[in-house]
């Protein structure tokens, strides 16, 4: 089965290269639909099928600019971005971001990346996880207590209103922003966005997996428009990122493009779904598979802890975070075709 192994000449190591094209196409997918680069899912992804943490990071955030380019251009046609507000998040995207990087070359001078970022992804994953289902629950007590009193929650609500003390907060200057439908002080979003652009930075994602919650949680945009949004800033980071990293030496071209490729036809049927697939139908998708996705780093660690029974565990990470791309992207495309199904009876009803 050597066949299904190509080369990585800068990394100089061997990949399964079948993994490589479902990782672009499902994450183009799920990123498009989400709102974010799904580097969440592909640096533990490339890690897992053999990149060393410091290539995975770099390779994957080369490949998630081209693809977020796609995907934002596409979810500006819905009007789903912000671009004022995704201006503003620049300044603290940037800043952020090339403090993780440094981060990073600093960890991996000590010989301790691969392990800290490991334990950073895993608690990440599993506050968000938290975090969203906390959300889910809190809704579902909110429309229960309204049912029971004959009355109708606000569609845009939220179970978790953080943002709401978050604006209280008028430090000058004050910032409206009309497609979120929000106005706050300026600050709350550089500094929101320089917190998850260092975090991207050390983790090699485009901010999205925070930064999407962090949107919604803390700066209270509608769903939709925290995943225009998000992408718009996927974008700029990635761009900036695959650049920082390239110069560093830590980024596998011939992985990129071929994941690109995928990833370019799977933005667009993510971004499309997110026509049909509204508010806590997104966040319940994102929680489960993030929770996934951080079985599978735990699985992966076990399998360094134990070597008696590493290659089993190896494997069973392996076909998780492949199986979980595969499923959701699968998901996501028969919604899709759905809600497409849907409008098309709808228009031609009008019609008749």
């Amino acid at each position: 089965m050597e066949w299904l192994y190509v080369l990585m000449p800068i990394a100089g190591v061997k990949i399964f290269w079948p993994g490589l094209i479902i990782l672009g196409v499902g994450v183009g997918i799920i990123g498009g639909f989400f709102g974010m680069g799904g580097a969440w899912m592909v640096t533990p992804g490339l890690n897992i099928l053999g990149f060393p943490m410091a290539f995975a990071i770099g390779t994957d955030i080369a490949h998630m600019a081209g693809k977020s380019l796609i995907a934002t251009m596409r979810h500006g046609k819905f009007g789903n971005v912000d671009y004022k507000l995704g201006f503003i998040m620049i300044i603290g995207t940037v800043g952020g971001f090339e403090c993780g990087a440094q981060m990073v070359m600093w960890l991996e001078r000590l010989g301790n990346v691969e392990k800290v970022v490991r334990y950073i992804y895993l608690v990440l994953l599993f506050l968000i996880t938290w975090m969203v289902f906390h959300d889910v629950n809190k809704r579902r007590q909110k429309e229960k207590a309204a049912l029971a009193a004959g009355q109708e929650v606000d569609k845009l609500a939220t179970g978790i209103e953080w943002h709401k003390t978050l604006h209280k907060i008028k430090i000058p200057p004050m910032v409206t922003l009309k497609e979120a439908g929000i106005t706050c002080s300026v600050w709350l979003p550089i500094l929101v966005s320089f917190f998850t652009g260092w975090l991207a930075g050390i983790l090699g994602i485009g901010g999205g997996l925070i930064r999407m919650p962090a949107l919604i949680y803390l700066l209270g945009c509608p769903t939709h428009v925290a995943v225009g949004t998000d992408l718009f800033e996927v974008m700029i980071s990635g761009i900036y990122g695959a650049g920082s990293y390239t110069y560093k030496g830590r980024t596998e071209l011939v992985a990129a493009i071929i994941m690109l490729v995928g990833a370019s036809i799977g933005a667009q049927v993510g971004t499309v779904a997110t026509k049909y697939i509204k508010g806590y139908g997104i966040r319940i998708a994102f929680g489960l598979a993030v929770a996934g996705c951080a079985l599978s780093i735990v699985l992966k660690m076990i399998a360094k802890a134990y070597p008696s029974v590493g290659d089993l565990f190896d494997g069973a990470a392996t076909v998780l975070i492949l199986g979980l791309v595969a499923a959701m992207s699968f998901y996501i495309f028969i919604k899709m075709l759905q809600g497409a199904k849907a409008e098309l009876a709808a228009k031609a009803a009008r019609n008749a």
